[in-house]
């Protein structure tokens, strides 16, 4: 089982706010301030600095967070595989929400040792359609297949993760009832195009796809993430709060690009970054600075000090 970290898939750069204006309080008229009883947070462009550091100062609010009872969630698009950049920082319940809501993780075994608490599959005949459709609507999509501990890609998928894949075979091979996926759940199918323009490939193929899969993405390029329907961060965010007790009133969530767009609506306070996409400031009840200038640890500090 392999642990690295990824490359240019995960690393953004920062992109113009649409408003100068930073606060790292509701938007007036948003969410009444409920005491929050859970941290969510999306990692790359959100929580890690663009080299994937967690400052001092972000590691010190987390800590205070969890020793006044608040619980911190790592909500990522990131695979299991690649949350040993965090796995230092998980605490008591060392739980985190990876492939976009496909799964639920263990991590207190620590790198290479995470555990799956809950899997949601995209379903192999949702996936084999998925991809014919968004291939005939965008010629020239390239695949890869994200699972529970398996990684397969086409021959001309581009090298964006430092990993040598599994399988290297096309799409409809791989996800073929007896293919090399067949062993492991499906948690994300990766779609790669190398000259649209990445909101536009969105359009395109949510509109190819339809409701036999949710399409989205975290990434500067051209890159899609696939899962099953309905499944989303803020769904199996809704999920493990349930299992808690916790109301999406008592959630602050914290995001930067498309995939965090339904956890941002979701939670009851929700604060977009200041390098983040203008559809996460859209969804967002605040805003708050830039990855690097720890603009997590910033509402963190604050929301603790009000309690005091």
């Amino acid at each position: 089982m392999r642990n690295n970290d990824p490359v240019t898939s995960v690393t953004r750069q920062p992109e113009p706010p649409a408003s100068p204006q930073l606060a790292t309080s509701p938007a007036p008229g948003g969410a009444p301030s409920v005491p929050p009883r859970l941290i969510a947070t999306d990692l790359d462009g959100t929580l890690l600095h663009d080299d994937q550091s967690v400052s001092p100062r972000t590691v010190a609010a987390l800590a205070a967070a969890e020793e006044a009872g608040i619980e911190v969630f790592f909500v990522t698009g990131r695979p299991a595989r690649w949350m040993g950049v965090v796995s230092d920082h998980v605490h008591g319940h060392g739980l985190a929400i990876c492939g976009n809501g496909a799964a639920v993780v263990d991590l207190h075994g620590g790198p290479g040792a995470h555990r799956f608490v809950k899997v949601r599959e995209l379903a192999r005949e949702n996936a084999l359609e998925t991809v014919r459709l968004v291939r005939e609507a965008a010629p020239g999509t390239v695949y890869a297949v994200e699972q529970t501990y398996a990684f397969h890609q086409e021959p001309d998928y581009p090298r964006l993760h430092m990993e040598v894949p599994d399988t290297l075979a096309p799409a409809a091979e791989l996800l073929a009832p007896d293919g090399a996926a067949a062993a492991q759940p499906i948690l994300k199918i990766l779609a790669s195009h190398p000259t649209l323009d990445p909101d536009a490939f969105l359009t395109v193929a949510r509109l190819a796809a339809g409701p036999r899969a949710t399409i989205t993405r975290s990434s500067p390029s051209a890159l899609l993430e696939i899962s099953g329907p309905e499944v989303s961060k803020a769904s199996t965010l809704a999920l493990c709060c349930a299992e808690r007790g916790i109301s999406h009133e008592e959630v602050v969530a914290f995001g930067d690009m498309p995939n965090d767009v339904e956890m941002l609506t979701w939670a009851g306070q929700s604060y977009a970054m200041g390098n983040a996409h203008p559809a996460a400031v859209a969804a967002a009840t605040g805003r708050t600075a830039a990855n690097n200038e720890d603009g997590v640890a910033l509402v963190i500090e604050r929301l603790l000090g009000e309690r005091r």
